[in-house]
Formats: C-alpha cells, structure tokens, sequence
C-alpha cells in the first residue's frame, strides 16, 4: 500500500511539472508573437521621428511666409525660457528675440542667483542680456498658489511689445505646460490683450501646447503624435541645436535637481515646441476683474475653428 501511494504521488508530481511546462511554452509563444506584432510598428515609428526631424528643420521658414518676425517671449520663471521654450527661441533664429521674465524666481529666496542664471542661459540660446528684461515685482510673486495681477501683467507686456516693435508674442497656453498658476497668469494676459484689442496691428500672439502626460516624457518619440495634430507652427531641433537647449538649461544650476536631470534627455519641450495661433472671436472685450465665458479661438492661416477652455477664474 505504501509502494502504490509513493507511486500515485510521483506521478501526479510529474504532471504539475508537465502543465507548467506547457503554460511556460504559451507564455514564450505568445511573447514572440507580441514582438513580430510591435517590431514594424516600432520600426515606422522610429523611421517617422528620424524623417520627420529633418523634414521639419528644413521647413522652419516656411511657417512665416513674410519672414522671420521680430519676437517677444513671455515667461514666468527664470529657467522656463530654457525648459519650455528652447526649440522655439533656437528655431526663430536669427530674428530679433526679446525675452519678458514676469518673476525673478525668488520662491526659495534664490531670486538673486537666478537673475544671473537667465541671462547665462539667454546668452547660449542667442539673446544678448540688452533683449532680457526681468521684472522683480512684489505682486508678481514667484508662488505656484497666487494668481498674478492681470490687469498688471497685461500692462508691461504690452509696454515690451510696443518699445520693441514686436510682431510676435509668445509665451504659455491655458495648460500652462506644467499647469503651474503663474504661467497660466500670462496666457489669461495676453487673451485679455487681444480681447479688448490692444496689440498693435499686425502683432499676432502663440501659445505653447500643452500635452498630456504620457506625452511629455518621451523625447523625440512624440514627434509623430505632434505632427498629426497638426499645429500652427511646429519646431525639433537638431541634435546639435539640442545639445544647446540642455547646455542652456544647466545655466541654472541652482535649479537642477535630481528630477530636472532626468528631465534633459525625457522631456519633448527640450526638442519640440508645436504652437497655435490665439486670436479670440465673437465676444465682447472683458475687464481683468470679471470672470468671462466661454470664447473660441480660431487659427489665423486656416481659419479653423477651435473650441477655448474656460478663461481661469480671475476673482
């Protein structure tokens, strides 16, 4: 009885092993299976962002038919000109390029290292310190939680536009790239700017898409995905241009910290800036101190409609 129980229990012991020999083998089938799937897919991904870089360097020009406009970028922080807006300061080259920081930075009290930051790092991106003007403000708090003055804020980048002769406006969208309070402060600006009609004629004004998340960390790989959505103006830089955004980023070495290293090589803002025309239409002008509805923005090139995200609460 003993010897047919051992013998019953070797047997069973050996058919366990031989199901999970068999559950082993669909796992790598159905592995080789997912990599003959996903290869070509990769490939054409890869082969797109490769072609697509090239293709979009060398039609920069064509995206300002009546040449490069003398430009204004508008940011909140000393290190946003450099984290955000790099491709787009490098691709406007050699246009005029003024730079507006509305803070100087100063939420840990490093205001005064970081006034010497922006303009090292303006210096590598080609904007000599004569074009960098920062306004150090005790409205204009440096604070993820204060919403700026935009009565206040709307005042002295028109002032920068109009002493410039700017063409060209661009700073932050709604999202305000990192949803941060104060970039958002000056995309609530400029729309004011434009809804009461201010700008000077012929002063057009872009704003930095912001993407969703899985987006923003991938490199060079969301050029395919920027380029279907089709935007106004789209700008990837070379590798040797690149290279200049993160040497321009490392100005600010009071701000690199372990996330902002690992920000260099992930982050597609340090590579691609795609960019729409804000131009608001069919509404009434509106007062800073009122909380407007619901505007549309339309692309001056093609005249296509797209719907606005309510303006953030100025109250």
């Amino acid at each position: 009885m003993r010897r047919n129980y051992c013998f019953r229990t070797i047997v069973s012991h050996r058919t366990v092993l031989d199901t999970s020999g068999c559950f082993a083998s669909a796992g790598i089938m159905a592995a080789h299976v997912l990599l003959v799937l996903l290869l070509p897919v990769v490939s054409v991904w890869l082969v797109s962002c490769w072609w697509l870089r090239r293709y979009c360097f060398y039609r920069r020009r064509t995206f300002f038919a009546d040449g490069l406009p003398a430009t204004l970028f508008v940011t909140a922080h000393p290190d946003d000109e450099a984290m955000f807006f790099a491709p787009a300061i490098l691709g406007l080259a050699p246009a005029p390029r003024w730079l507006l920081c509305l803070s100087s930075g100063n939420y840990y009290n490093k205001g005064e290292i970081r006034k010497k930051e922006l303009l090292d790092s303006c210096a590598v991106l080609g904007i000599p310190p004569s074009k960098v003007t920062l306004i150090d403000h005790r409205d204009l708090p440096d604070n993820p939680s204060v919403e700026w003055d935009i009565a206040l804020l709307s005042a002295l980048i028109l002032e920068q536009i109009e002493a410039h002769r700017i063409a060209l406006v661009v700073t932050f969208d709604a999202g305000g790239v990192s949803a941060h309070t104060n970039h958002r402060s000056l995309y609530t600006a400029v729309r004011y700017l434009i809804s009461e009609e201010k700008l000077p004629g012929g002063c057009r004004v872009l704003v930095l898409e912001t993407v969703p998340l899985f987006r923003k960390y991938v490199s060079l790989l969301d050029l395919p995905s920027a380029w279907i959505q089709t935007p106004d103006v789209l700008f990837v830089l070379t590798q040797e241009e690149a290279d200049l955004a993160k040497s321009a980023m490392r100005c600010h070495r009071s701000q690199l910290l372990w996330f902002r290293r690992l920000y260099l090589p992930f982050s597609r803002y340090m590579v691609i800036n795609s960019l729409n025309y804000l131009q608001l239409e069919g509404e009434r002008g509106f007062s800073p101190a009122e909380k407007p509805g619901q505007l549309r923005c339309v692309d001056k090139q093609t005249l296509r409609y797209r719907p606005m995200e309510t303006f953030p609460s100025l109250g």
